[in-house]
């Protein structure tokens, strides 16, 4: 299987925000952000892999600034780190108000994606890193996975301890 670059999987998308998109405060809804960050990530990912890709999980999104109605949403997915069938794509998300011409930096989120063909996970191609950058980002995203699997096992064997509990240590738990 061949590789390919990190920069040849950069992808960018943009959009107007509109009063569809704005909560109960008036801002737009994180939601609605989510929901453009996904679709980023599916693009990125398939188009990196060549198979449609799905989400595995949301590793983490940090909202850094409000997002007014009216402005310009720019979305940047780049691939970040590939496992075997898995690609994690990093989105940073922008604001742009063109009438002030400014550009603020609201998101960045980090998603897991699976390659699928037929239904099953297919095998990805690897990810070639030129840059300095590109190599600690994709080493970052090896720590990110390898400490989600060891978060994964310890919350499990606390969660089974839990679960054999009586209630009066329950309590106790509770109450400290």
């Amino acid at each position: 299987m061949t590789g390919k670059t990190v920069a040849s999987t950069q992808v960018e998308m943009s959009e107007v925000m509109t009063p569809n998109d704005a909560n109960f405060l008036g801002k737009v809804f994180g939601g609605s952000i989510l929901s453009k960050v996904d679709l980023c990530a599916y693009v990125t990912a398939s188009r990196f892999s060549g198979e449609i890709c799905v989400t595995a999980s949301i590793d983490r999104v940090d909202f850094h600034e409000p997002i007014e109605v009216g402005e310009v949403v720019s979305l940047t997915g780049v691939v970040s780190y590939v496992g075997r069938t898995s690609v994690e794509v990093t989105i940073e998300v922008h604001a742009e108000n063109i009438f002030k011409h400014t550009r603020r930096h609201t998101n960045t989120a980090r998603i897991t994606t699976v390659a699928l063909k037929e239904g099953k996970p297919v095998e990805v191609p690897r990810l070639i890193c030129e840059t300095c950058s590109e190599k600690i980002r994709f080493l970052e995203g090896k720590l990110r996975r390898e400490m989600r699997s060891q978060h994964k096992a310890d919350f499990e064997s606390v969660t089974e301890k839990l679960h054999q509990s009586s209630e009066a240590e329950l309590d106790d738990m509770m109450n400290s």
